[in-house]
């Protein structure tokens, strides 16, 4: 199949690549990153076998039908692609989440994904059945049915003879596959319905841009529920007949050598991550453990699904270079879930950035700092996340729907094949965000304010996280880096940065406040001395007065699953002062005050 973009749904790829590379490895699965026989196997005919008997199973068993949901809550391994190419062939829509664990916000996340899709049934292995089971039963989900991917007995199937013709074989570009919920990082999660024909085009656009080398793979540590390890890791390297490399996210936490290591002894050439994987191989990386180690084959690390900081870049590619890392190899790229995932990327060169006058930028003006000024005050450096793939992009104003010249920021509004049909069962919020027009045509509202300049896309922020103080247009991902970057007390640790309405009798006034997790406990002088250090750094860089500083105890600031700060909920925890603060340094009243932010 020259192009996979003809046919009629994943399945039918699958089958021809069972038929023409079976034995090659579809999946290979590291399950003990240092051992020698620490990973498992799963060619192509044994995936295309195992799926489709799966798909029987959850017809003739489960009594499941095409269109039904079923919930995937597997772990990154073999069994997780048996069971989403098997929900495929079964004609079923996957509907991937996280296993159970201890984050109570995640657990009711997962159960309103459980009945917002309408889910029918919940697939899982065996070895998770029972914590599965105990979640279902603690979240009144009894109603719902557990299956697991293996077979009666307990064991993936056999070399039988594949069971007869199923629904999926013949799904059109226009079936759902998949339904993926976004990370919520502004809002509640929602439902993107993505169809066979948006993978199949993204993953035809990720293969003719990320041209990997014959005998390299994709894969990495990102999570199998998540868009950019589903899509840009596991479909992206099986479809294309590469073969995909996955690994437990919590090794790469706990070791982060252990994701290097992976690529350099698995051949992997294209491998996805947020721009805070790149610094915590700097911060927690010894020479000792690398030792040896060839990224010469590492042809893209692509650095997406969070602001990249041209910082992390330049010190990790300085860091690696001795190791056979590439300059060109980094590739900083925008992506979202209602674009099925890849938009924007530029390989094949060191990553480009462009030194932006911070008075204009605040004037929503993208336009080049003069060289006599050389102050960070004065200028802002921001990333190019390349160009455009197969994509229509216009910046647009957010509030008139006008479109806005290059060089202008607005909201980033996009078009094409690529861009997913709409939010599962959510009218409103499909007429909002899919419904946009322009010039007689329609569009996606992202939500992301940007600029194109001479064919680049720049991100500055979300739109719902912007700040608007005196008149002027800040970022708060700017303003939480520079705090990390001049304070090493905040260093690697997240913080969130806002404004609330701060009312003192007849004066309403945008108020910013600085919400930052610290590493370790001070005696209160100390707390005092960093805030008000924190409020003197914020004045200096960026002429703002900061009105509210909480230093947090880590694990407090709310995060997505792939790792994005959830401001808007951390605002909305400082309104119902609700943060629990190891020190609060707030004007008089604060929150909850008789004078203070309005709620």
């Amino acid at each position: 199949m020259n192009d996979i973009r003809e046919a009629a749904g994943l399945p039918e790829v699958l089958r021809a690549l069972a038929r023409s590379q079976p034995d090659e490895a579809a999946l290979i699965h590291i399950r003990v990153p240092d051992a020698d026989d620490g990973h498992d196997t799963l060619t192509y005919a044994r995936l295309d076998l195992a799926a489709r008997e799966l798909a029987a199973r959850l017809r003739a068993e489960a009594g499941l039908v095409p269109g039904d949901r079923v919930l995937l809550q597997l772990p990154s391994g073999t069994r997780f692609p048996v069971a989403f190419f098997g929900c495929l062939y079964a004609g079923l829509i996957a509907v991937p989440a996280p296993l159970p664990g201890n984050n109570r916000r995640e657990l009711l996340r997962v159960k309103g994904i459980v009945r917002q899709a309408g889910v029918r049934a919940i697939l899982t292995d065996g070895e998770n059945r029972p914590a599965v089971r105990a979640w279902l039963s603690a979240q009144s989900l009894e109603d719902v049915p557990l299956l697991v991917t293996e077979g009666p007995d307990g064991a993936p199937p056999g070399p039988a003879d594949a069971p007869p013709p199923l629904p999926g074989e013949t799904a059109r570009h226009d079936t759902p596959a998949l339904i993926q919920y976004t990370s919520g990082s502004t809002s509640d999660p929602k439902g993107v319905v993505v169809t066979h024909g948006n993978l199949l085009h993204n993953v035809a656009v990720m293969g003719a841009s990320f041209a990997v080398p014959p005998g390299t793979r994709h894969g990495g540590w990102i999570p199998l529920y998540h868009d950019m390890g589903l899509v840009g890791h596991l479909l992206t390297g099986v479809l294309l007949g590469r073969g995909a490399v996955t690994m437990n996210p919590i090794a790469f936490i706990r070791k982060p050598h252990q994701w290097l290591s992976v690529i350099d002894r698995f051949a992997i050439g294209h491998s996805n991550a947020p721009d805070f994987a790149y610094a915590l191989c700097l911060r927690r990386t010894r020479p000792d453990q690398i030792e040896g180690l060839d990224l010469s084959r590492w042809r893209y690390a692509v650095n997406g699904s969070e602001p990249v900081h041209a910082p992390t870049l330049r010190a990790f590619t300085e860091r690696f270079a001795p190791y056979g890392f590439r300059p060109d190899a980094l590739v900083p790229c925008y992506g979202m879930a209602e674009a099925t995932l890849y938009v924007s990327g530029t390989v094949s060169r060191p990553p480009a950035t462009f030194h932006a006058d911070a008075a204009l930028l605040e004037r929503n003006v993208l336009a080049a700092a003069k060289p006599a000024a050389p102050a960070r005050s004065t200028t802002r450096e921001l990333v190019s996340c390349g160009e455009l793939h197969d994509l229509t992009c216009r910046i647009v104003d957010p509030e008139t729907g006008a479109a806005l010249p290059d060089g202008t920021v607005g909201e980033i509004w996009l078009r094409g094949p690529g861009v997913a049909h709409g939010y599962w069962d959510n009218t409103a919020a499909t007429e909002e965000i899919f419904g946009a027009v322009l010039d007689g045509e329609p569009y996606l509202r992202t939500g992301d304010l940007g600029a194109l300049l001479d064919g680049e896309l720049f991100l500055t922020g979300r739109r719902k996280e912007a700040l608007t103080v005196n008149g002027r247009n800040l970022y708060p991902q700017d303003i939480e880096h520079e705090l990390r970057s001049r304070h090493p007390e905040l260093a690697a640790l997240p913080g969130a940065a806002f404004t609330v309405v701060d009312r003192r009798g007849e004066r309403h006034e945008e108020a910013l406040v600085v919400t930052q997790e610290i590493a370790r406990h001070l005696p209160d002088e100390q707390y005092a001395r960093l805030a008000a250090d924190m409020k003197r750094t914020v004045v200096r860089e960026f002429g703002l007065p900061v009105r509210g500083v909480a230093l947090l105890r880590r694990g407090t600031v709310r995060r997505t699953t792939s790792g994005k700060i959830q401001r808007v909920a951390m605002r909305e925890l400082f309104l119902a002062d609700a943060l629990r603060p190891l020190y609060a340094d707030w004007w008089t009243g604060g929150p909850g005050g008789t004078d203070g932010p309005e709620r």
